[in-house]
């Protein structure tokens, strides 16, 4: 029934309490949410907490809401924020988390080498500073224009380009002295 219903009208029922309206808005945007969390976080557990956070605050307060403004740059920004608060957490209480399992039917050997390669990634956007990790992960991960992730990091657009051009320099770096790989300039 929600299926073919704009936002705008799944938002106005939500607000009228419609639990069916807002249930469509989360399976719209749970995935999205997931994978910006998990862009932040690196963690499938505490990324599927904090989207569940994110929705339920976003549910709360969904009367501050602007219609005429994108809802998932709202919902971004309140999940950006939760994930920022639980970095913060976990600078001061560290958390161990178990390896993750390889799914089923598939080559393991693709598999790991895959999930090697992820975990390289993962750990050299771990040495970014967050001023550069973040909109590099609102920007590829979860494919927000420029504009957008000005407004979810609360930055200029100007700023944002320049932390993202710096994070994939970085990043490249990071991945290269990992592989060993050392490119020489010449001039």
């Amino acid at each position: 029934m929600y299926q073919l219903q704009d936002e705008v009208s799944l938002l106005r029922a939500s607000l009228d309490g419609d639990t069916e309206a807002w249930g469509e808005i989360v399976s719209r945007y749970k995935d999205a949410v997931y994978g910006l969390c998990l862009g932040f976080l690196r963690q499938p557990a505490d990324a599927e907490d904090m989207t569940h956070d994110a929705f339920i605050r976003a549910y709360e307060n969904l009367r501050r809401y602007h219609l005429e403004k994108r809802f998932s740059t709202w919902l971004f920004t309140i999940a950006s924020n939760l994930c920022r608060n639980r970095l913060r957490y976990r600078r001061y209480h560290p958390v161990v988390s178990p390896p993750d399992q390889i799914a089923g039917g598939r080559d393991p050997a693709i598999e790991v080498a895959r999930e090697d390669r992820h975990d390289e990634i993962r750990k050299a956007l771990d040495e970014l500073p967050y001023a550069y990790r973040a909109p590099l992960v609102l920007r590829f991960y979860n494919d927000l224009s420029y504009k957008e992730i000005a407004e979810v990091l609360s930055l200029p657009e100007g700023t944002v380009k320049t932390r993202i051009h710096r994070a994939k320099v970085q990043l490249k770096q990071v991945l290269e002295k990992k592989d060993g790989v050392v490119h020489h300039e010449t001039g």
